[in-house]
């Protein structure tokens, strides 16, 4: 059987994938069809997929993590040197190694996909670009090519902080992933172009998001919504690679009023690393390490605050505007 390959530009890294259906990276697709390139071109880092029965589910190394993955199920990774196993037993398996610039994943046919190993590819495959994936949202301003970064964990309110800004002239880049390269003096940041989980009580908060929502929500409380249906209301940004203006944490208000104040780099750094950071059995893994690294040196070159976020989220946009046009 021939087999068919797929690359993707990642703003200076080139993920090329091959497999004997395009079906079978339906994942990546859905995650940076955007950015798809075709074939012709040489990838930085490769993954092949194939399709097997018979699964190598017990690969050498240091078990590293054991337990569930929301979603996906249980799991075991094993780190062998510099690669690194993921084994959903009697499913898929994935190899990876960033340093090489490889990943092999391998799947039974006619079992259930899980998403866990699309997300870790994609982040050794932009580790081995000296890019790295964090869990924030990313806007640019209204009147500049600059981004702001608001990092939470889950469920704080990323979400509905980053629609109300976009509904005051910001523009959406992403509202939960956004990559970062600081390679260069100052930092760069783009926004992985995957749909917005809208929850209820966003809906509720943001009544301008209601036309793009249908009926049914998930058991969780989300609809899922393709960028193209929010670029109808608000304005959604290409995944182009823009300097980063300041870092903003998002807290909720002890007394419902929204305001923003200067946060400690330090703190910055704690915080944002808690939430980016993933320790195994076997300590940080290298990708963990050189992401830390990463977030070392953004906190260090761009202006760090506390969002505090009341009843009015909208009420950020002035505030961030009148900060940052005051500390140039």
């Amino acid at each position: 059987m021939t087999r068919l390959s797929t690359c993707y530009g990642l703003n200076g890294q080139i993920l090329g994938i091959s497999a004997d259906r395009p079906e079978l990276w339906q994942d990546f697709d859905r995650m940076l069809g955007v950015m798809r390139m075709g074939a012709a071109v040489e990838p930085g880092f490769h993954l092949d997929i194939t399709e097997t029965d018979v699964l190598e589910e017990e690969p050498n190394g240091s078990l590293v993590f054991e337990g569930e993955i929301p979603e996906d199920g249980y799991c075991r990774m094993i780190a062998e040197g510099g690669t690194v196993h993921l084994v959903f037993p009697g499913r898929q398996t994935v190899a990876m190694n960033d340093e090489e610039g490889w990943a092999k994943l391998r799947v039974r046919p006619g079992t259930k996909a899980a998403w866990t190993p699309s997300m870790l590819v994609l982040d050794a495959a932009l580790d081995a670009g000296g890019q790295h994936m964090l869990h924030t949202a990313g806007l640019t301003l209204p009147d500049r090519d600059a981004v702001v970064l608001i990092h939470a964990p889950s469920g704080t309110g990323k979400t509905t902080t980053s629609l109300a800004l976009a509904t005051q002239g910001f523009g959406l880049c992403s509202d939960d992933a956004m990559i970062l390269n600081v390679a260069s003096a100052r930092p760069v940041a783009w926004g992985l172009p995957r749909h917005v989980k809208i929850h209820q009580k966003t809906a509720a908060m943001i009544p301008l998001v209601s036309p793009c929502l249908g009926p049914s929500w998930d058991r969780n409380g989300e609809q899922a919504v393709s960028l193209e249906r929010l670029a109808e209301i608000v304005r959604i940004e290409s995944p182009a690679a823009r300097p980063v203006a300041a870092l903003l944490h998002l807290a909720r208000s002890v007394d419902n009023e929204t305001r923003l104040l200067p946060m400690a780099r330090t703190d910055a750094m704690v915080a944002l690393a808690m939430d980016n950071i993933r320790t195994g059995m076997t300590g940080l893994l290298p990708l963990q390490k050189r992401r830390l690294a990463t977030i070392g040196k953004l906190v260090s070159s761009v202006p760090t605050f506390t969002l505090e976020v009341g009843t009015r989220p909208a009420d950020a946009a002035a505030l961030i505007l009148d900060t940052l046009a005051a500390s140039n």
